[in-house]
């Protein structure tokens, strides 16, 4: 039986302390769809968000970039040619990268541009369970962007694919898991108007790229991104009406972390 580890709020606050002062500059080469939110999202962590996404400027901004996320869901294949440099230039100069594989498994396109990229050694993967395990080649993927799988039928496959690419997976879900195939932690909380806007997931990934960007233990600062925006999301839930007033209370919920 696996043993999990838990986040405290002393680790926690420490970490969002170190992203405060060192308010890292994070490359996100995300979907069109949730560009602004992530921005927000990270401005309200006190990050630097950057999308720069022309293959040209992308090979060298991601050089410059403190971190460097891959977010697969508008791809095209102008996109993958642009992400193929950013990810090249960002290992060529230490830059840690993040993949966040939406929809991989139902879609033949991206499900193999996201294989071949497992090859260059993402310091971090986040998805849902059905986007994991379609990655380690355990299910077919789900319903784009949803999952049909709990975190907890994904968590072995995300072991196994963690120790096999050397990297940190987090599974998002009613339960987040992060692991790096040895340990594993647990992170509960949340709510489930989180899946009923546009981004959240996405721009997770984003702060798990800045995460990546840090000093120290790794998969704590993965999970610790993983809780601060289940924290977010329960304090905005608290305080909203519905899905129209969530974004803005879950963005002050986020700043207000910092304070």
């Amino acid at each position: 039986m696996t043993e999990f580890e838990h986040i405290n709020d002393t680790i926690k606050s420490q970490i969002l302390q170190q992203i405060h002062r060192q308010s890292p500059l994070v490359h996100c080469m995300t979907n069109d769809v949730v560009q602004t939110f992530t921005a927000n999202v990270l401005l309200a962590l006190g990050c630097s968000p950057a999308m720069v996404i022309e293959p040209e400027e992308a090979e060298q901004f991601a050089a410059m970039a403190n971190s460097l996320l891959i977010n697969v869901g508008t791809l095209t294949a102008d996109r993958q040619h642009a992400m193929q440099r950013a990810v090249h230039s960002a290992n060529s100069a230490g830059t840690p990268w993040v993949l966040d594989p939406v929809a991989v498994g139902a879609l033949t396109f991206r499900t193999r541009f996201c294989h071949e990229l497992l090859a260059l050694k993402p310091a971090a993967i986040r998805g849902n369970a059905s986007e994991i395990m379609a990655l380690a080649g355990a299910s077919l993927g789900g319903r784009g962007v949803d999952s049909q799988n709990s975190t907890d039928d994904a968590l072995p496959a995300a072991q196994s694919l963690a120790k096999q690419v050397d990297t940190i997976i987090a599974i998002s879900g009613e339960i987040d898991y992060i692991t790096d195939g040895a340990r594993t932690m647990a992170i509960e909380g949340g709510d489930i108007l989180m899946t009923r806007v546009v981004g959240t997931g996405c721009a997770l990934s984003a702060v798990v790229a800045a995460s990546c960007a840090l000093s120290g233990d790794r998969l704590q600062h993965v999970a610790t991104a993983c809780a601060l925006m289940k924290q977010a999301g329960k304090t905005a839930t608290q305080h909203c009406r519905g899905t129209g007033s969530f974004i803005p209370e879950f963005l002050d919920a986020l700043y207000q972390l910092n304070q």
